[in-house]
């Protein structure tokens, strides 16, 4: 299932605010890292319909993504 993009752009404001908020970064590099995760791509190409699921639970997902990530 695709989602309307205009939709799709609003839930990605509020991931990346939320995600932001939660690790103390910047909306701009918050923004930059949510475009380059893998979890980005799974809601932008409709994953496991990826774009239903909440916010929350996104950000958690790209919190799992980052600290695996910063970790290496």
């Amino acid at each position: 299932m695709e989602a309307d993009k205009t939709i799709l752009q609003m839930k990605y404001a509020r991931i990346v605010k939320m995600f932001a908020e939660q690790n103390g970064a910047s909306l701009e590099d918050a923004l930059g890292w949510f475009y380059d995760s893998y979890v980005y791509k799974m809601v932008s190409e409709g994953i496991a319909d990826m774009h239903c699921r909440s916010d929350g639970y996104i950000v958690e997902l790209l919190n799992e993504e980052w600290n695996e990530t910063t970790q290496q």
